[in-house]
């Protein structure tokens, strides 16, 4: 049975979440890592709850259908991407003036 659009969508919104879900949270666990006496047992930690909360999460949007599948896979991708580019270090420097 074909998925329809708003399955679809509802799919792509619940990747995005997942996705923001995951690398919100290995964000603050690599901030945390310089804080704590165990820093491998953080991180092991944290991937496998992450990591169990996102295939969980994928197994229930996806119902066996990998139209939905693809959609989550695609919201994740496409929060990925964002949390990147909106956490990435911003330069000090002003920008160059260019030179007419």
């Amino acid at each position: 049975m074909q998925s329809s659009i708003l399955e679809l969508m509802l799919s792509l919104l619940a990747g995005g979440l997942l996705g923001l879900l995951f690398y919100g949270s290995l964000w603050l666990t690599i901030r945390q890592l310089p804080r704590t006496k165990q820093p491998a047992l953080l991180f092991l930690g944290s991937f496998l709850v992450r990591m169990s909360i996102t295939l969980f999460g994928f197994w229930i949007v996806m119902a066996g259908q990998w139209e939905r599948a693809l959609a989550c896979l695609f919201g994740f991708v496409i929060s990925r991407i964002l949390m990147t580019l909106w956490l990435q270090p911003r330069s000090q420097h002003a920008p160059a003036e260019v030179i007419k």
